[in-house]
């Protein structure tokens, strides 16, 4: 079954939130967004390049993600 956007929002959301409070340790953050990226890569994402760029556009408007995150989640994705 393949990974709708709203998951993978919920996913980095929480990633977010676990860092912020001092729960994850940067090589833990590491380790779980590559573990999202390998997924994603792996179940198919259910949503097409643009809606997926939007998605990440906004996850870093909102602060969810860095710019450094926003790169590595395009290139890893492919949508570079």
């Amino acid at each position: 079954m393949p990974i709708t956007i709203e998951r993978f929002v919920e996913k980095i959301e929480k990633l977010k939130a676990e860092m912020d409070t001092g729960k994850l340790k940067h090589g833990e953050y590491d380790m779980r967004l590559a573990r999202i990226i390998t997924e994603l890569r792996d179940e198919k994402l259910a949503a097409d390049r643009d809606k997926l760029s939007t998605t990440i556009d906004n996850l870093l408007e909102r602060g969810v993600i860095t710019p450094s995150v926003k790169t590595h989640l395009r290139k890893r994705l492919g949508l570079e």
